[in-house]
């Protein structure tokens, strides 16, 4: 069984629809993974509303996933069935093109996506490139491990990107699955980390896991900020955060969408040496590197979990703001 974006409408009027497939066969370097838990990632939503268009009719959305691999194609170097393994957002590059070869896969022409591009993880089974698998741990719950492989490693990325100076005042705009699982990374990195976002749970939720402050989505934060991560997908916060740096500081906007930006006064918001930043995706080393950090760092998960039947029923709660921390589907037996 596996969910598909059967058309593309509001995730209340419930757009996604549940069909039976046959079991998918894997390719020379592909895997063939029982899905174990799958994490609901705003980007789901996006693919589920059209704010992203479809890339192929009937496509099974999810990108954070955690299972056990059940076969290995021939070329699948290094994996046996029983391992278990993850799948994140980037699913293939070209690997020949000057992105891919620079280090900058995350840019490639070429790129394909898990859950736009390929089948994912709203599903009981999903086949999955080995090149782009990653091993994961025993020890920690399925669902905790879920949303590292897309939130905790694009939050990763947007932190890079932020460049935010060792001890310094990171702002936090939005306080979602990614947000709070950067804002702790950042904590345990030495930093002071102020949260701004509209919903009073996400607030408290901020503060409990050691942010300085917590305020509401447009208030000042209480000291100018080194750097900020825009992680609403929220088009008219990009002058906000951009008012709220200190001279020298960066925003990187995390989302693979936004709503359009308003028109910036380049004094009052780009002057002095203010940056504005994207966050394309992530290269498979940001995946590597983070998971390195979780190991020896490993954040508070704040789960909701959902059973695997009502993938659709958790969409719609993300979209309708009645998740706190990060959803996950789970699998059921």
């Amino acid at each position: 069984m596996a969910w598909v974006v059967d058309h593309t409408a509001p995730a209340a009027e419930r757009p996604l629809r549940r069909e039976r497939r046959p079991l998918p066969e894997p390719g020379p370097y592909d895997l063939l993974i029982k899905v174990r838990a799958c994490g609901v990632c705003r980007t789901d939503l996006h693919l589920a509303e059209g704010d992203l268009p479809p890339r192929a009719p009937r496509r099974t959305p999810g990108h954070e996933i955690v299972g056990r691999v059940l076969a290995a194609g021939p070329a699948a170097e290094g994996f046996a069935p029983g391992d278990r393994v993850g799948a994140a957002w980037l699913a293939g590059t070209c690997g020949t093109c000057r992105y891919c070869t620079g280090g900058r896969e995350n840019l490639c022409p070429d790129s394909r996506y898990t859950g736009w591009d390929v089948h994912g993880g709203y599903a009981e089974h999903v086949v999955t490139d080995s090149r782009f698998t990653y091993r994961l741990p025993e020890g920690p719950p399925d669902e905790e491990l879920a949303p590292l492989l897309c939130a905790g490693i694009i939050g990763y990325r947007a932190l890079r990107r932020a460049e935010l100076p060792p001890g310094g005042a990171l702002g936090i705009y939005g306080f979602g699955a990614s947000a709070h699982l950067t804002a702790q990374l950042a904590i345990a990195q030495g930093a002071s980390v102020h949260v701004l976002t509209r919903a009073e749970p996400a607030r408290r939720l901020a503060l409990e896991l050691g942010a300085a402050s917590a305020g509401g989505t447009y208030d000042d934060p209480p000291v100018p900020l080194d750097a900020a991560i825009l992680f609403a997908p929220v088009g008219n916060l990009v002058p906000v955060a951009l008012a709220a740096l200190d001279r020298g500081g960066t925003l990187a906007v995390a989302g693979i969408h936004l709503t359009d930006i308003p028109v910036l006064g380049y004094q009052r918001h780009l002057f002095q040496e203010r940056t504005l930043r994207s966050v394309t995706a992530n290269t498979r080393a940001d995946g590597r590197a983070y998971l390195s950090e979780v190991a020896r760092h490993r954040p508070v998960v704040h789960v909701q979990p959902y059973p695997m039947s009502r993938a659709d029923e958790a969409l719609a709660d993300l979209a309708g703001d009645r998740v706190t921390g990060v959803a996950v589907l789970v699998a059921e037996e």
